[in-house]
């Protein structure tokens, strides 16, 4: 008898603890330990985030497995990662940062300042092929350790945008290995599997300083085409196409009330830029030619319908120190066949555009090269890979002329470095991108911006064809993701599942 009231207890007992959960679960309306499967056609190169991987690697791992001192969060703003304050001194050439006690990479061993500074310091190596390599080179002097949780970063000169600049500082271990495809750091989620090209799979940090992720495990895929992508949505494969590569891919979602549509603000800018030290490219007149010789508005209307922007200069809205350009060396044939003309070349020249190979840009090409044919330029395509465009043409600069997105915002300086990949040497330019780091306000440094983006535009630096859309595609129980993709990060810890 007694044995059998205690079998009616234990039961009754177990009955209650699951309405706990299940009440607990519904309450708070999705599953904590969810896996969460996202859809993408950016592999990262290698796992090394200095290392030329591309924005696939800041997409995956960027506050998701490192975490920098100061994050730039979707919305453009900056707030506090892994520094809990900050000062600067009175001339600006100093940035004390405190970070915080207690942190632990994901094998357990404590962040010290000498991962902190070994961190700034493998940015700025000759190796680095880091994003802000150039411009935190030129401002700054060297990285101090102050104390056991204390870095001041000295400065050669004034830097309106250092802040900006520290969120691209990712904190590595000073003494990981294989950093190719491995990765240790201090981020909300520990890399489990990794297989090149393939899929990336990340857990959830149980030892995580902050504020846990809301699933438990994300596991990122790789497609090599837009329809494979959205038959892996449409099937249940994937919760998530982390960026949407057609509009054909929204038509064929819209309506229907299992998925959800999101448009963000975009900062990615479909560039078809010159290699402005080779000839004829050195010629402003040759550029202005055929920049006035396609039509931008029916590119971007070919490959996106009613989506995208043109922009007319390398500057997306969300930046500051953004204008309209799009009417400066906007489509006029009659224009380019007079420019080619007094630039000596009445019956046009041939060259190589080289393209990545994903569908947006190979849709670009053609639209390129059927254009340029009526001025009587001839352009040949070449299609490549992400690898070999890197080799070849951001490294070797061994090309004519080449179709990429530009995924950062506030990457108007590059146009001042005449050393980046399109070689544009202006030196009134180059000496405004320091004028406009060392201005006293912020709005001196638009002003100055302003002008920049003006300058190029009119010299043609680039053809800048429009600013793509920002549109993401999801299962509707999914929420909690990132709209806007800033510099192409995708936070993954606020990602909730029914």
């Amino acid at each position: 008898m007694k044995k059998a009231v205690f079998q009616i207890l234990v039961f009754s007992i177990a009955v209650s603890f699951f309405t706990f959960v299940q009440t607990t679960f519904a309450a708070d309306g999705y599953d904590p330990d969810a896996t969460i499967k996202i859809g993408s056609m950016t592999p990262p190169v290698s796992l090394n985030n200095v290392g030329g991987a591309g924005q696939g690697i800041t997409e995956a791992f960027y506050r998701n497995v490192y975490e920098p001192l100061m994050v730039l969060e979707d919305d453009g703003t900056i707030s506090y990662g892994l520094a809990s304050s900050y000062e600067v001194s009175k001339d600006r050439l100093e940035y004390t940062f405190k970070v915080r006690k207690g942190i632990t990479f994901h094998d357990g061993s404590p962040v010290t300042m000498e991962d902190v500074k070994f961190s700034f310091d493998r940015m700025l190596t000759e190796e680095s092929k880091a994003a802000r390599k150039s411009d935190l080179k030129k401002v700054v002097d060297n990285v101090v350790i102050v104390d056991d949780n204390t870095i001041k970063v000295k400065l050669k000169r004034r830097s309106q945008s250092m802040i900006y600049f520290i969120t691209y500082i990712e904190i590595h271990k000073k003494s990981a290995k294989d950093i190719e495809s491995t990765a240790i750091g201090t981020g909300p989620y520990k890399l489990s599997d990794y297989k090149p090209e393939t899929s990336i799979i990340l857990v959830r940090n149980d030892n995580y300083w902050g504020e846990a992720p809301k699933n438990k495990m994300v596991i990122i895929k790789y497609y090599k085409n837009n329809s494979a992508q959205a038959n892996a949505l449409r099937s249940g494969q994937i919760d998530i196409i982390v960026n949407v590569d057609s509009p054909e891919q929204i038509l064929d979602f819209k309506g229907d009330s299992r998925f959800t549509i999101t448009e963000g603000k975009s900062t990615v800018k479909q560039v078809l830029a010159f290699n402005d030290k080779r000839e004829p490219f050195t010629d402003v007149r040759v550029r202005q030619a055929i920049s006035s010789a396609i039509n931008k508005e029916a590119v971007r209307k070919a490959t996106w319908d009613k989506y995208g922007l043109l922009i007319g200069s390398f500057v997306p809205p969300s930046d500051p120190w953004y204008e309209d350009l799009s009417q400066i060396n906007s489509y006029d044939q009659a224009r380019a066949r007079r420019l080619l003309a007094e630039a000596g070349l009445p019956d046009g020249f041939n060259f190589e555009l080289i393209t990545p190979a994903t569908e947006a840009h190979q849709l670009s090409a053609q639209a390129v090269k059927n254009d340029l044919a009526k001025i009587g330029v001839n352009v040949s395509i070449k299609v490549i890979d992400p690898s070999a465009w890197y080799t070849i043409v951001f490294k070797n600069r061994d090309y004519d002329a080449t179709l990429q997105e530009h995924v950062n915002d506030r990457d108007l300086i590059w146009y001042g470095n005449p050393n980046f990949y399109w070689g544009y040497d202006n030196k009134f330019v180059q000496q405004w991108v320091i004028d406009a780091e060392v201005a006293d306000t912020e709005e001196d440094q638009i002003a100055v911006y302003k002008n920049i983006a003006r300058t190029i535009a009119i010299e043609a630096a680039s053809s800048w064809l429009y600013l793509y859309p920002q549109l993401r595609l999801s299962s509707a129980t999914v929420t909690g993701y990132p709209v806007n993709a800033k510099n192409s990060a995708f936070y993954m810890g606020n990602i909730k599942k029914m």
